[in-house]
Formats: structure tokens, C-alpha cells, sequence
């Protein structure tokens, strides 16, 4: 029985996919094709290949710090996925976090083969897939790394291309002759003839002692770097928590530039599974408008969208009405703070604007106006000098940290359930149409006692009403800031 544990490699900002995808809920998390997220879909999929032969171990989830509870939240949807999630303290490309995968699923001496997957890609035909993963599961049994190769559709300058070589092997996989970084579109067309290319996928099945052998190989310095870093590791729940320090030596590399592009040649076995399941990497807003379902126009119209004399359009309304008339080939995304609008063509462009965003200090290249926490949310619904009105949700059974603001009092009104407030040495309970004041300075906590979420409006006032203005002193969720 050949043991599989699913790596999902969910660190990705999608900031070609704003306004919709942000740092602090970046596009994976999203919902942009079925009924649930990327990277829910993403986990489903891994889960789905057992078989006579095949059985699976704990799903890996590599994710960093700040979205460790949106991953935990959308994992307890699927109820019965068995995860456990390592959290990157800083950004270090995908290399680092295979290594902390391998090394967590080596712990008791196992040695499982490792299906590592992006956390923000679409496969529309699960039944190929499925067969695709298992042939590469089984071909990755005796020491192989395999790489899924996409089918190519076009001459698409936008991906890397792998170059396969020889005759089909036994479980369907070609030798790796070459890695190609993206080409121009002479380039691009020339492989598409050859048809010797296939696009690389991001998507890797091998065993975690390959991973081991070949990085330490190649890349000492990151194996060493990220060994050291997992030897201090801590954990709580499903968390585990590499070392932050030692975490920040490891150079920044990706799976390809660090191990997979000096395989060929090399003595490693590479070999490549071809696949032709209907995939897509999401990389841009064309990219969801080529997925998407089209109207009779070719429009793919999300939301409260309406048009008219318009073709080819990607219309994406999140929080009002948006209408188009008499365009063509455009892209309109629509959020309660921020509305894009690209021809179609350039929407790789979008990241443009996220920089010039974040080069101004502004909050909505990272920030949505409404604002996840692992708690509930908050959503800024209005604001001027001096003051700010903020609707918010409280899950049953949750609270906020205990803490005080030096620039800000607070009003609270409950709308819905029954809120547990602590202010100073007073703690009282407010239900429907009730009211409390949290002076400047004052020591306090929301907490929701029902079994229903908590609903209410907080309006603060003062100098200073930036979300940095919080001191913490207890907090159920391990923060400190």
C-alpha cells in the first residue's frame, strides 16, 4: 500500500486578482469557480485519489502566519479532512515550505510519497486528474520525482514550459529533457509544433526523502537553513510554528529554480505524467473570465451585474448594483472599497496598480472593508476625522482579546445575540436594542456567551483610530499584535 500525504502550498498574495484578492485575503481563499474556495477545492481534489493501492496520511497545509485561521476555518468545512498546518513566519518562496512538508511527514521515521499542489488552481475534469495523480503516485513509488505537465491548449506565453523526452514509461510518464522559463510568442508557438512541451503546472509527486536527498544536494544552504529552523519548532492545536529567527536565514527559493531545473542530467530520475483535466493557474482576470460560464455574449457576469450591448466582459459585483453598456473585451470588478476596471488583455497589468497602492501607504492593496478575524468580523462602514462606525460579528463561543486603545473610546450596540462585556473590573451581559461605553484608556473584552452569532455597531472616537492601537494583554488566539 503506497502511503500519500497531500502538501498544499497556500502562501500566495493573487495580487493580479485585485480588488478581489488581497494580501490579507488573497485569492485562494476565494470562491471564483463552484461553491467553494480555491483552496478547499484544492484539498478535495488531493483527498479524492485513494484507491486499492493508494491510502492517505495527514493533509500538510504550508501556509503563512496571518491567514493560519482563514485556512482553519475554510479546512473545518471539510469535515473530513485531517489536517494539520505549518505556518511560515516570513515569506520564502515555495522551496522552504516543500522542506517543512518533507520534514514534518519524516517525523516517525515514515517516508510517504508527497503530492504538493498549489492552493490556487481550477481543474474542471476531477475524473482525469484523479487518474493522472495516481499513475504519478505510483511511477514516484521506487525514488522518481514526477512533475504533472498541462496538456498545451495554446501557444500561451505566461507559463513555463517542460520539455519530455523518450518513449511513454510504465505508469505513463515521459523523461524530462529541459525546464523552459516563459517564452515569447515565436517561442511559445514553436514549442506548441514540436509537440515535445507541455506547461508546467506548479505540481510535483515524490517521495519526502527525495525531496531531502535532492535539496541537500543542489541546495544545502536551504536544507541546513530550514532544518535548523524546524529543530526549535513549537506547536499548539494544528499549528506548527518553524522557528521565526532561524526561519529568516533560509534563502527565498522556489521548487523549480532550487531542485527541479537541475534534475535533468543530474543522476535524479525526473520524469513527467502529462495532464489534460482542464486546468488553470487563475493568474489573471482573464484567466477567471476563461473558466467562467459565458452568457450568449460571452459575458461572465458574477453578482448584481446587469448589461447591455456588451460582449466578452468579465462583470464581477460584490457589494451594489454594476451595469455596463456597449463594451467589449473589458474586465469591471466591484468592491465595497475599490472598483478595477482593464481591458481584458491587460489584466496581468492589475499588479501595477497593487504597487503604485502600496508604494502610497494605502490600506487597500492589503485590506478588504470588511475585515476577517479568527473571532468573526468587522466591517468599516463609515468614517471621517474623529471618528469611525464598524458593524461587528462575533462567533458563538468567541471573543476579542483583552486590551485598551491610548487614542480611542469606544460605543457599543448590540443587533443580535447577547454580548459578555468586560470594562475595567466590571463585566456585564447587553442583549437587542442595549448599550455600553468604553472609556479612553479602559480595559476591556467583547465576548459572544450564545449559540448564536453576535451582532453589533461600534462607533469609536479619537485622535487616533488606526488598527495599530491595541494593547493586548490576553487573547485566545495567540496574538500579540
Amino acid at each position: 500500500m503506497l502511503k500519500v500525504s497531500p502538501v498544499i502550498l497556500c502562501g500566495g498574495s493573487g495580487t493580479r486578482l485585485w480588488p478581489l484578492s488581497r494580501s490579507g485575503f488573497p485569492k485562494q481563499f476565494l470562491v471564483l469557480s463552484g461553491t467553494t474556495s480555491l483552496f478547499q477545492q484544492a484539498v478535495e481534489r488531493i483527498n479524492a485519489i485513494t484507491s486499492h493501492d493508494i491510502t492517505l496520511d495527514e493533509t500538510l497545509v504550508v501556509t503563512n502566519e496571518e491567514h493560519r485561521f482563514l485556512a482553519l476555518d475554510q479546512l473545518r468545512e471539510l469535515k473530513t479532512v485531517n489536517a494539520t498546518l505549518l505556518l511560515e513566519p516570513i515569506a520564502r518562496n515555495t522551496a522552504p515550505a516543500l522542506t517543512l512538508a518533507a520534514l514534518r511527514a519524516t517525523e516517525q521515521g515514515e517516508d510517504p510519497i508527497l503530492v504538493v499542489t498549489p492552493a490556487d488552481q481550477t481543474i474542471t475534469d476531477q475524473a482525469a486528474f484523479t487518474i493522472a495523480l495516481q499513475q504519478s503516485v505510483r511511477a514516484a513509488a521506487d525514488g522518481a520525482i514526477i512533475i504533472l505537465g498541462i496538456t498545451p491548449t495554446a501557444p500561451e506565453t505566461g507559463y513555463g514550459y517542460i520539455k519530455h523526452q523518450g518513449n511513454v514509461k510504465t505508469f505513463g510518464e515521459y523523461s524530462v529533457a529541459q525546464f523552459a522559463e516563459k517564452p515569447d510568442a515565436t517561442t511559445a508557438q514553436q514549442y506548441i509544433d514540436s509537440g515535445n512541451y507541455c506547461w508546467n503546472s506548479g505540481m510535483f509527486v515524490l517521495r519526502a526523502s527525495t525531496w531531502l536527498k535532492a535539496l541537500n544536494q543542489f541546495r544545502p544552504d536551504i536544507a541546513e537553513a530550514t532544518q535548523a529552523s524546524w529543530q526549535d519548532r513549537s506547536s499548539d492545536a494544528q499549528f506548527i510554528r518553524p522557528t521565526k529567527v532561524a526561519f529568516a536565514d533560509i534563502p527565498s527559493e522556489s521548487i523549480d529554480y532550487a531542485v527541479m531545473e537541475k534534475c535533468p542530467g543530474s543522476g535524479i530520475t525526473i520524469n513527467m505524467v502529462p495532464l489534460a483535466a482542464g486546468w488553470n493557474d487563475l493568474g489573471a482576470w482573464d484567466a477567471v473570465w476563461q473558466v467562467g460560464a459565458h452568457d450568449a455574449n460571452g459575458n461572465l457576469m458574477k453578482g448584481d451585474a446587469f448589461q447591455a450591448d456588451t460582449t466578452n466582459s468579465l462583470i464581477y459585483a460584490s457589494s451594489r448594483l454594476v451595469t455596463a453598456v456597449g463594451v467589449d473585451n473589458l474586465v469591471i470588478v466591484e468592491t465595497a472599497d475599490a472598483v478595477m476596471v482593464a481591458n481584458r488583455s491587460q489584466s496581468q497589468q492589475v499588479k501595477q496598480i497593487v504597487n503604485a497602492l502600496e508604494a502610497q501607504g494605502r490600506e487597500e492593496h492589503t485590506l478588504h472593508r470588511k475585515v476577517f478575524r479568527p473571532w468573526g468580523w468587522y466591517d468599516s462602514i463609515d468614517e471621517a476625522e474623529r471618528f469611525k462606525v464598524k458593524r461587528i460579528q462575533v462567533k458563538p463561543g468567541a471573543s476579542l482579546s483583552l486590551q485598551k486603545h491610548h487614542h480611542r473610546a469606544e460605543h457599543w450596540i448590540v443587533v443580535k445575540g447577547t454580548a459578555e462585556v468586560t470594562c475595567g473590573e466590571k463585566v456585564i451581559l447587553l442583549t437587542e436594542n442595549q448599550s455600553t461605553y468604553i472609556p479612553l484608556g479602559e480595559v476591556h473584552r467583547l465576548k459572544n456567551p450564545g449559540v448564536v452569532p453576535l451582532e453589533i455597531i461600534e462607533v469609536q472616537s479619537g485622535s487616533y483610530l488606526g488598527e495599530n492601537d491595541i494593547i493586548r494583554f490576553e487573547d485566545t488566539y495567540g496574538r500579540l499584535v
